[in-house]
């Protein structure tokens, strides 16, 4: 699959990373150093270009900009029209986390994205994290949730989950999305490591209205 990362910061970068280790074909963009962006492609065997190349090359795009940059990402990607969106991004704004009102961050980064088919996921584990976690195999893989509205697209992004060395796991649509976004609270899976098992007690729990299992201790 091509794969555009607007955004190959921390998180970005280790993902873009995992899907090249995977076989697939990646261009980075959207940096400040353009050097960086360059040593990305060089390491990996992929791209350097600007969000509207890597937008146009994706067969699915990574929006993984802070926070306070989304908007800015999004005006350089150009149009996501029917594009499969992965959001990897956390509503921390210059002053800490923003109040959103009643709306999850995903609902918000969605609708930033007309006719994008949105799916949420690689934003409730550090980079640092991922990359060592994604080596692991058999019942150690780590899980990675996704949340969105498009099924089709959650089973494409649960395929590229698999791919960097992870499982995934659905907690639904955008608008179930809280308990995937920071902060780290009890009641939430965010900043939590999770194997499969728990996981699925996780979305069986949210699936019947009733709390979530307390977090698990590896």
């Amino acid at each position: 699959m091509r794969i555009g990362i607007v955004g190959a910061g921390r998180i970005g970068g280790n993902a873009g990373r995992l899907f090249a280790r995977a076989g697939h074909d990646v261009m980075f963009s959207f940096s400040r150093q353009p050097q960086k962006l360059q040593a990305l492609a060089d390491e990996t065997g992929g791209r350097a270009g600007t969000p509207a190349e890597a937008a146009a090359f994706g067969d699915l795009v990574m929006l993984s900009a802070p926070w306070t940059l989304v908007d800015e990402a999004l005006a350089q990607a150009g149009s996501l029209e029917a594009k499969i969106v992965i959001d990897t991004t956390n509503q921390f704004g210059r002053s800490g986390l923003e109040d959103l009102g009643e709306l999850t961050a995903a609902q918000l980064n969605a609708g930033r994205m007309p006719g994008a088919r949105y799916v949420k996921s690689f934003n409730t584990l550090t980079s640092g994290f991922q990359a060592e976690a994604s080596q692991r195999s058999g019942d150690e893989r780590v899980v990675l949730f996704l949340c969105g509205d498009d099924a089709e697209a959650k089973a494409i992004v649960a395929g590229l989950i698999e791919d960097a060395g992870f499982v995934p796991a659905d907690v639904g649509g955008t608008a179930d999305a809280g308990v995937m976004e920071a902060p780290r609270r009890e009641g939430a899976v965010y900043g939590e490591e999770y194997r499969e098992p728990e996981a699925r007690a996780v979305v069986e729990a949210l699936q019947a209205g009733e709390p979530i299992p307390p977090t698990p201790a590896y």
